[in-house]
């Protein structure tokens, strides 16, 4: 199972909104530019976490996106689901009907169960965590740059 490049980015998008909106609208050309993500593609995914009810935005100046939810509130497996779809490692999981083999097949148990472990995982972090983690990593590199 692969996550595309679509939740990749959001994630990392949603991250950098969250170490810089301190009350305030972070700008797209900001957040590409930091993550050296395409504008136009950011723009999309950010649009479609807006519209799932994750980001607010608001046009002109002083515009951008910022979080509609606190992100201690929003679970990670939330946005994952939103910007890749059902976490699903192989058709026959959501879709028993598709294989006459269904119920009679240990490999698809094999797929329930690491469905499940991954939305598990998934569940048990929020966006506020990851936030935190990145804030943590921020400080060690900069403690390195200036021990050098």
């Amino acid at each position: 199972m692969k996550f595309s490049t679509r939740t990749r980015y959001g994630l990392r998008a949603l991250v950098d909104i969250g170490l810089n909106y301190k009350d305030k609208f972070v700008l797209v050309k900001d957040i590409s530019k930091r993550q050296n993500i395409s504008n136009r593609y950011l723009e999309h995914i950010l649009l479609s976490l807006k519209k799932a009810g994750i980001l607010k935005s608001v046009k002109g100046m002083k515009g951008g996106f910022t979080f509609l939810k606190k992100p201690s509130e929003i679970k990670i497996k939330e946005i994952v689901e939103i910007l890749e779809g059902k976490i699903v490692p192989v058709e026959c999981v959501e879709k028993k009907e598709i294989c006459e083999r269904s119920e009679s097949c240990a490999v698809r148990d094999l797929w329930c169960l690491l469905k499940s472990e991954i939305e598990k995982f998934l569940n048990s972090i929020t966006l506020e965590e990851l936030i935190e983690r990145q804030k943590e990593k921020e400080k060690k590199k900069k403690v390195i740059f200036y021990e050098i």
